[in-house]
């Protein structure tokens, strides 16, 4: 370092005694702080009198201390997006008022005001969207336009992850999908015999009928993990289970009888069982189409080149999909149980006894209750309320608004979602603290002006994004002539900081 600069240099030879080396603990630790301020001055400077969003998220260290990390995002003068990893914070505990109160000191440090907040994101946890006393609300008191917008995509997953957790025999059933996977996959003796039945299968199938010929068709695979992340893994275990149902069985089957410990042979021997009864196959077949329903929304929800508005259409129609599988799929789906179960010579139940809860001495029988009225009602349609209550709760605030009404400043497809009445509409309604009520009267002018030039201007033609829009408008100097909108385009930016499902963490952060 010495030999590059010249201060440096003055002082680690000339001062410092010959044994020094500045490689004690508490020296780089020192060295790193200094250089960490410098880089937060240089963000501080880089955001000016900008208005900017907030995105946190907290995790726990190597050695189990709570950490926070803080990232900010906003509109630099080139009209491009900047996401920038402003500070780690460690913190007592994870309740809101305490997160807030160490993201308020990090930030007044350099000068950040709470007043040019413009938007939150973060993840689903309730000590963070809580609409009371979550950090987003906690901000909200102090700035009411710091609005607070996450990914659908991870909406959607926290919404079916909660309908997992509401309903036990949801989460009996991944809890014995995870533990077929993990004695099989663990394995490779396991999975080559999972192949080689698998294979037998498919020949058998095909021979019979069952299964189409064809190119790409009848591939050889293995049963798929269910990730934490990606809900729409789900999907993908369970119809590899149902896939290859009768290969499982074969290979639990030989651990059973050839399991190298006592442990394996007994954990095989629970799940081959519970693999065996009518409620395992039933619930399956339950999450296999619910599921089916929510996974094109869920695939959608994670693309790049997003459609807000046929997004957000795709709840209405998830919604419906699913009230339909409600009223009117219970009786297809049970024949189809009652199929398989003949098939592998599954015990079915008799729907029309009197359902009895429990077994053996502590078995009760529901008064006037059938055990199809079970598996329909308590089971069934139990399961698809939960998921429709959950879809409703989340999806249903101002950030669907914020989001409709800024579709008309894109200029995708040749500005074709513009309206001079949305906008304003956008401007009055989320950003009255950006414009006085004179600019809100001139905004509307400036719009006119806007659709007659810039809509049919040759240089703005064929843009894919917001963002290039803006950026465009300052390249041209447009923005001069067009400041109020240049103004908005920057506000719905700060607003919608969107914590997105595919980043898992901000800890392993990389902006996008």
């Amino acid at each position: 370092m010495g030999r590059l600069n010249v201060n440096i240099e003055d002082v680690i030879l000339d001062n410092a005694p010959g044994n020094t080396k500045y490689t004690s603990p508490n020296i780089q630790k020192e060295i790193l702080h200094i250089m960490a301020n410098m880089v937060r001055k240089k963000i501080r400077e880089e955001i000016g009198d900008k208005k900017f969003c907030l995105l946190v998220d907290e995790a726990k260290d190597a050695g189990g201390k709570e950490e926070m990390a803080i990232v900010l995002r906003f509109v630099d003068g080139q009209g491009s997006i900047k996401e920038r990893f402003f500070d780690i914070v460690q913190v007592e505990n994870t309740a809101a008022s305490t997160l807030k109160k160490s993201v308020c000191n990090s930030l007044a440090r350099y000068n950040l005001l709470i007043d040019d907040l413009r938007g939150q994101g973060y993840d689903g946890a309730s000590n963070m969207r809580g609409a009371w006393n979550g950090l987003q609300a906690l901000f909200l008191k102090d700035c009411p336009y710091a609005y607070y917008v996450y990914c659908f995509a991870h909406r959607l997953q926290l919404a079916l992850v909660a309908a997992s957790k509401k309903e036990p025999s949801i989460w009996l059933l991944f809890s014995k999908l995870s533990s077929i996977v993990n004695l099989i996959g663990s394995s490779p003796k396991c999975l080559t015999e999972l192949q080689a039945f698998q294979a037998v299968e498919i020949a058998r199938k095909v021979a019979s009928g069952e299964r189409e010929t064809g190119k790409g068709a009848n591939q050889i695979g293995s049963l798929q993990r269910a990730g934490e992340t990606r809900w729409s893994s789900h999907f993908d275990s369970i119809y590899s289970v149902i896939d290859m149902y009768w290969a499982t069985m074969q290979v639990l089957k030989k651990m059973v009888s050839d399991g190298s410990t006592d442990d394996i042979r007994g954990e095989s021997k629970g799940v081959l069982m519970m693999m065996e009864t009518f409620d395992f196959v039933f619930m399956l077949h339950v999450m296999h189409r619910i599921l089916g329903i929510t996974n094109m929304f869920c695939r959608n929800l994670q693309e790049k080149t997003l459609d807000i508005l046929n997004a957000i259409d795709s709840i209405a129609t998830t919604k419906v999909l699913l009230l339909k599988l409600r009223n009117e799929s219970f009786d297809h789906l049970l024949m189809c149980v009652n199929s398989i179960c003949i098939e592998y010579e599954i015990e079915t139940p008799d729907m029309n006894a009197w359902y009895n809860e429990g077994t053996g001495r502590s078995c009760q029988q529901k008064s006037l209750i059938t055990v199809e009225h079970h598996y329909h009602f308590d089971m069934f349609n139990s399961v698809i309320d939960y998921q429709l209550e959950e879809l409703n709760c989340r999806f249903n605030d101002d950030a669907l608004e914020i989001l409709k009404l800024s579709c008309a400043l894109q200029p995708n497809d040749q500005f074709k979602l513009f309206d001079v009445d949305q906008i304003c509409i956008l401007a009055r309604k989320f950003y009255p603290a950006d414009f006085s009520d004179q600019e809100m009267h001139h905004l509307r002018f400036q719009l006119e002006h806007y659709e007659v030039d810039v809509l049919h201007h040759k240089c703005f033609q064929n843009l894919s994004s917001t963002s290039e829009l803006l950026q465009k408008l300052i390249r041209t100097n447009k923005s001069h002539h067009y400041n109020l909108v240049e103004r908005l385009i920057k506000s719905y930016f700060d607003s919608t900081c969107i914590y997105g499902i595919n980043r898992a963490s901000i800890f392993s952060y990389e902006a996008y």
